[in-house]
């Protein structure tokens, strides 16, 4: 099966992982895709500039011009596919941004809805929507093998933290998926991943990558005063890309619902920190604390049963290799 896709955010961490493992040598998909560099650069896909399959816009989701003009393109590209798979990518996704609502509602909610609404429009027979574990807020954890997508949410609201914003927008994406699919407009899912990492973010701004750029520019890592209790898990970029395309080549799974990816190997920020510096070669790391970061829960460990059990997705790199990728990939640069 020839597929046509249409990634928005398709230079970001997610979006430019996919454009790699959907264009593997003798693959005819073909992916049109756009970016807006709001933290990212055409750098992330300079290995499939000038290949045929894959065509790049530089456009703004939240440009009613631009999207009609890649509405246009893939509605003249879509007979020649057997199916149209629409991927969303584009989100305001650091930690730094999630408490700034304004900053987050127009891209993760009203730029999902439209870009969904698209798709539709067009006779897309799939649309995959990135959402986050964030919408878990002060429930991200239990003992029976992490938190799963039917359990009920405890969420902070405005009165504890505006953090919670980011979440409850993502959040609304889920109920807009699962209604489009309820009402037979289209097949599709929402995913909520864990704690991706990646060895080439353009600006490592999260925690593994700014713990191993820490350690080589300054010597020494500054931490939140969260980072002495907290725990998580952590999600390489291959793995949480590998679980979209197995979501999307596995109808019966998209129905509309919630998907956790996510890893169960749990490891404190401390520990995380001085196994970076072990890898680096640092005897004794210089690790300091500053700063407070509200309605942060402790712990984050997600159930990943249902897409193990609905789809043949498994995450292929642990922990101590995707270090090594990072480490070795950032020290280099």
């Amino acid at each position: 099966m020839n597929r046509l896709y249409a990634i928005s955010g398709v230079t970001g961490m997610t979006g430019n992982e996919l454009v790699r493992q959907i264009l593997v040598e003798g693959s005819k998909d073909h992916i049109l895709g756009f970016d807006n560099f709001y933290a990212s650069s055409i750098e992330t896909v300079s290995d499939h500039i000038g290949d045929i399959r894959f065509e790049f816009f530089h456009y703004d989701l939240n440009n009613d011009d631009q999207m009609f003009d890649f509405e246009s393109r893939v509605g003249a590209l879509a007979p020649e596919y057997d199916e149209v798979v629409y991927i969303n990518c584009a989100a305001v996704v650091h930690t730094e941004h999630f408490y700034h609502v304004y900053e987050t509602f127009d891209t993760n909610v009203l730029g999902m809805k439209s870009f969904m609404e698209q798709a539709i429009r067009v006779g897309a027979q799939k649309y995959i929507n990135c959402s986050t574990s964030e919408v878990y807020s002060m429930n991200s954890w239990n003992e029976q093998g992490g938190v799963k997508e039917s359990d009920y949410l405890t969420m902070a609201v405005a009165e504890h933290s505006q953090r919670t914003s980011y979440a409850t927008g993502k959040l609304l994406t889920e109920f807009f998926m699962k209604d489009a699919v309820d009402e037979g407009r289209i097949k599709g899912c929402s995913i909520r991943f864990a704690n991706v990492y990646s060895k080439d973010e353009k600006y490592p701004k999260h925690i593994i990558p700014y713990i191993i750029n820490s350690f080589r520019d300054n010597g020494k890592v500054v931490l939140l005063e969260n980072s002495r209790n907290n725990r998580r898990t952590f999600l390489n970029n291959y793995d949480s890309c590998s679980a979209v395309l197995a979501l999307v080549y596995t109808d019966s799974a998209l129905d509309g619902t919630v998907y956790n990816v996510a890893t169960d190997e749990e490891i404190s920020i401390i520990d995380l920190t001085k196994l970076c510096a072990d890898k680096m070669g640092i005897k004794n790391p210089v690790i300091e604390f500053s700063g407070y970061r509200e309605s942060d829960p402790e712990r984050r460990l997600l159930s990943t049963e249902k897409i193990r059990t609905r789809t043949n997705w498994r995450p292929a790199v642990n922990l101590a290799k995707g270090l090594d990728e990072c480490i070795s990939n950032y020290l280099k640069e």
